[in-house]
């Protein structure tokens, strides 16, 4: 990728043994207190590589992903992982989850194709999402993929159309409830609707191998789940008519990551433990439902990624000046935003660092002062919660120095812009832990 504008200076040599606070209402401590991806967990590796990069970067730490990557699997085991792609399309960390046997979830042909370079097998990736052409169905089948997503029947003719003989499986709606980011109207059928559209798909001549769902990006609640796996159990029962027996499920995204905050800087603390515990319970009861075993399917992204990678920034400028209501407010104005790697500050915030003033702050109030965080654009959706949350921050903040954004490798590479305001992509760094070390 291309090396952006940056005009940061060097600056005075940052701590890699930093650790950052819970989070909450209360950032006293911001910068006095050593950097944590999350509560209870060390930066590590990209505390390292964080301290030691002079110029602006996004980092990802490999050895997390893949310690994430087995930690999934130790609680779901057995379950085929098709990582989203779209999270994450950097070459080095599909190759580390190739090697670590997990396929893809692809929505193009592009996404397909960066899949089989990283080594993929075509029959470990899908072809997930249900909104797609036909020439892009064509094409996705020409690269060897034999399994496709759909919700309609008008999908599902096209499918067997351009790609003759694939395997289907058709997604349900769900509301949605309870995730930051609910995807609830633009995908998905109703259960009846499911079952006419799979009756379609074997009367074209393609195989109703399967039912999924995606229970909202970041989802929160374990109650989700069980929605979505009670409206399989209802559309498997429905498939016992027309003599239908998929022979898996797709419990789709939404696995959230830990170490958000919300735009208050409450820390977003995800029921993991319920999460996979409905989701065990769910797969036993949809089993009892069939003749032969359902394969589980998932298709985390976030979940892998986001808190296994950073940003390192740079302050612009810490600014105060009167608000259109007359009252006073400071802003402070950061090199990376909602177009060049932050995409999703709107609806979350991410813990900041500010590594080279870990010692310049006391105990008192006065060392702190709040500030709307913003990015670098022109443009005034590029901010922190719409710039309605200000975040405590250190009040000697000066131009030029570092800033780590942490819990951001997700879309960071994905969700940027090309060049708005003349301001590149940030330049990518895959780093691994020392041998033996996650």
């Amino acid at each position: 990728m291309t090396t952006p504008h940056t005009g940061a200076p060097k600056g005075r040599g940052a701590r890699s043994d930093l650790r950052l606070p819970p989070g909450g209402r209360d950032q006293r401590q911001q910068t006095r207190t050593r950097a944590t991806a999350f509560p209870g967990t060390p930066l590590g590796t990209l505390g390292h590589h964080l301290a030691a990069s002079e110029t602006d970067r996004v980092i990802y730490d490999l050895t997390g992903i893949e310690h994430q990557y087995d930690t999934l699997l130790a609680e779901l085991p057995g379950t085929d992982i098709r990582f989203a792609l779209k999270a994450c399309p950097v070459d080095e960390v599909l190759r580390c989850l190739t090697e670590r046997g997990a396929g893809f979830d692809a929505a193009s042909p592009a996404e397909i194709r960066q899949a089989l370079s990283a080594g993929a097998p075509a029959d470990r990736i899908h072809y997930g999402n249900t909104v797609k052409s036909d020439h892009d169905i064509a094409e996705a089948h020409r690269l060897g993929v034999r399994t496709f997503a759909t919700d309609s029947v008008e999908d599902v003719t096209a499918i067997a159309a351009h790609a003759p003989g694939a395997r289907v499986f058709c997604r349900l709606a769900t509301t949605g409830e309870g995730a930051l980011w609910g995807l609830n109207r633009k995908f998905g059928c109703a259960p009846e609707d499911a079952v006419r559209v799979l009756v379609t798909a074997r009367a074209a001549g393609l195989v109703p191998a399967g039912l999924s769902v995606h229970v909202g990006s970041q989802q929160m609640t374990g109650e989700a789940w069980q929605r979505a796996l009670d409206s399989l159990a209802e559309t498997l029962v429905a498939l016992h008519g027309p003599g239908i027996a998929p022979d898996h499920v797709n419990l789709g995204g939404g696995l959230p990551a830990r170490g958000y905050l919300d735009r208050r800087g409450n820390p977003l603390d995800p029921p993991l433990d319920k999460m996979f515990a409905v989701i065990r319970e769910g797969m036993e009861r949809l089993n009892g439902l069939t003749a032969a075993p359902l394969r589980l399917v998932m298709e985390p992204g976030r979940h892998l990624v986001a808190d296994h990678g950073a940003v390192r920034a740079h302050v612009y400028r810490l600014t105060e000046r009167a608000q259109p209501d007359g009252t006073r407010a400071r802003w402070l104005y950061l090199s990376t935003g909602k177009f060049n790697g932050l995409y999703e500050m709107d609806r979350i915030r991410h813990r900041l660092v500010f590594p080279t003033r870990a010692d310049d702050v006391g105990e008192d109030d006065e060392a702190y002062v709040p500030a709307v965080v913003a990015g670098p654009t022109c443009d005034s959706d590029d901010a922190y919660g719409d710039g309605r949350h200000p975040v405590r921050v250190p009040r000697a903040l000066a131009s030029g120095d570092p800033v780590w954004i942490l819990s951001a490798g997700a879309y960071a590479t994905s969700y940027t812009t090309q060049g708005f305001n003349g301001i590149r992509p940030l330049p990518c760094v895959c780093a691994r832990a020392p041998e033996g070390q996650h």
